[in-house]
């Protein structure tokens, strides 16, 4: 790099030929992901009562060991991100997605509790390598410094998975027991993704923009220097917070309205349309990302998901004003999605995306896992769900007031933070010069 040449070109996926490639991950992982998601987890609340019912198995113990692949997702999700930036995620996908299809298998014919709780811990971490996290990672890549329009693009399309996998799980699951039709689901999840992953992410890895010869050295010291830092520390634990907030509204949403005088099917529609609010506010985000910084838009995402908590706390009625609070409240949990996905290329660069970003999803993923029993607990401890809702709103509050802190000054290269992802002076920076200009990029190849 430290001639000054063209060098960094490819690797802000600027080219023509670069622009083509990068779209092949792109439309694959939009499949990949409804497949995933569709049978790794939105399956499972339509069969969860079949299970029961033919097993005898307690609700509560077969719900305990589907959230308990959710945390090994989280534990995993470290060490394949590490991986997925040294290597590409052409290995990490297609042998999770492999994996997958044998923790499916396990889990429909596990013969005992135990067994069908190890099962799940084997899909947490095919999760790991499957779901969100490797996706995002791969793109941020592919597209850097522009990723935001890819990220958008399949957390939209993604957002299909329940539509898709719920109506299909509750067909198939009317003519087949549980069992039969997780096979018929392992059958989809290999014929879908395993070849996809495969052959769509066989191209070349680009290397980061501030790509250097001793690169993978300076990388796990910046990662280790990054993850103890003030900014990341109250990142992480805002992000936390937030989503333990958000996810606990989600599982009670239900037992909240029917409350207040909601019928089922009235509450049950005001959840679908809390769907339909995410997918709203993740068409509006690349219109926030615009006019906001990057602690102005998490600050304020984090508020408005605690107002819209509040509210539901708040207002007793009537339902449809509750239905449009819940509506609102998907809205925020849609851009939320996006902000996590950019957190830390906002902050830090694309370099070590996977690394940092498997580190800071680890805990916020356990909290969504906990998220249906600390709500049940805490409606269940202090007399009511609206007294919950109240927990929670302080609980989003003090996430919000965390992302105050989120913003570090400079990357542990030197840059200002929202130069490398996503400004628009990051393109100048990276055009080719006759002569290095100290100070900027070059300093990494030192």
């Amino acid at each position: 790099m430290s001639r000054g040449t063209p060098a960094p070109v490819p690797a802000a996926d600027t080219s023509a030929a670069g622009t083509a490639v990068s779209r092949v991950p792109l439309l694959a992982l939009c499949v990949t992901e409804i497949t995933s998601w569709g049978v790794l987890y939105y399956a499972f609340p339509v069969l969860s009562q079949a299970v029961t019912r033919d097993t005898g198995w307690p609700t509560a113990a077969i719900t305990a060991a589907f959230s308990g692949s959710l945390v090994m997702a989280a534990l995993a999700g470290i060490p394949v991100g590490r991986a997925l930036d040294r290597h590409g995620p052409r290995v990490p996908m297609t042998g999770g997605s492999v994996l997958a299809v044998l923790a499916v298998l396990a889990v429909a014919a596990a013969p005992t509790l135990w067994t069908f709780a190890a099962a799940w811990l084997l899909a947490g971490i095919a999760m790991s390598a499957v779901l969100y996290q490797p996706a995002f990672a791969a793109l941020t890549r592919y597209h850097a410094p522009h990723h935001l329009g890819a990220l958008t693009t399949l957390t939209l399309v993604a957002g299909l998975a329940s539509t898709v996998f719920a109506p299909l799980t509750a067909i198939l699951s009317a003519h087949l027991s549980w069992r039969g039709a997780y096979l018929v689901l392992a059958a989809v999840l290999a014929v879908v993704t395993v070849p996809l992953h495969l052959l769509a992410l066989r191209g070349p890895w680009p290397a980061p923009p501030e790509a250097a010869p001793e690169r993978p050295r300076r990388a796990r010291a910046g990662v280790s220097a990054t993850v103890r830092s003030r900014p990341f520390l109250l990142l992480t634990a805002a992000l936390t917070l937030s989503a333990l907030a958000m996810y606990a509204v989600v599982i009670n949403l239900i037992p909240l309205l029917t409350s207040r005088g909601a019928t089922s099917a009235t509450a049950a529609l005001a959840l679908g349309l809390g769907g339909v609010g995410q997918v709203t506010g993740r068409l509006g985000y690349r219109t926030l990302v615009r006019r906001t910084s990057v602690r102005a838009r998490t600050v304020l995402i984090l508020a408005l998901s605690a107002a819209t908590t509040g509210a539901l706390a708040a207002i007793p009625g009537p339902v449809a004003l509750l239905i449009a609070v819940a509506f609102l409240a998907g809205t925020t949990r849609g851009i939320a999605t996006l902000l996590q996905a950019t957190a830390v290329s906002d902050r830090w660069g694309t370099a070590s995306y996977g690394a940092l970003s498997g580190i800071l999803a680890a805990p916020i993923t356990t909290a969504t896992a906990v998220s249906p029993f600390a709500g049940a607990a805490l409606a269940a401890g202090l007399g009511g769900y609206p007294r919950m809702f109240l927990v929670l709103t302080i609980a989003a509050v003090l996430a919000a007031a965390l992302a105050a802190g989120t913003a570090p000054a400079r990357t542990p290269a030197g840059h200002r933070t929202p130069a490398l992802p996503t400004s628009r002076t990051a393109a100048p920076r990276l055009a080719p010069r006759s002569a290095p200009r100290p100070g900027h990029d070059h300093r990494d190849a030192l």
